[in-house]
């Protein structure tokens, strides 16, 4: 299972440090101690929380593409059978759903709670105006 420090989970979440630090006091997350004496809260918890608090964070390892919709968060589902898998990431207040086979789905390692980046490519984008 993934588990982030403080920093971490406050940039996933786009929140300060200091609002992850008072969503622990409160009990609205809890973290434990990692092997370092350092805070961490799960990655399972943290995408629990992600689903309900939204704001989309920066991607610091985003390399040059022609993709320009990239957005990064945490997984928040997964559904597989033997061939492909369902994968759901929470992206800021974006929910967006991935299909792909469970190799992939292996090989990247996702779990629940991992971050991932959704890297979005279109050549068909409707732009709609309020009436």
């Amino acid at each position: 299972m993934s588990d982030y420090r403080i920093s971490e989970a406050a940039q996933l979440l786009g929140v300060s440090d200091d609002t992850v630090r008072r969503w622990v006091e409160s009990g609205a997350l809890e973290a434990r101690t990692d092997h370092a004496g350092r805070s961490v809260v799960g990655g399972v918890e943290l995408a629990a929380l992600a689903v309900e608090r939204a704001r989309t964070p920066e991607d610091p390892a985003a390399g040059s593409s022609s993709a320009r919709n990239r957005l990064t968060g945490l997984v928040t589902r997964i559904l597989s059978d033997t061939v492909m898998s369902q994968v759901e990431l929470q992206a800021g207040p974006f929910r967006l759903v991935s299909l792909m086979s469970t190799e992939a789905v292996r090989d990247l390692g996702l779990e629940v709670g991992s971050r991932a980046t959704a890297v979005v490519k279109a050549t068909n984008v409707l732009v709609e105006t309020p009436r």
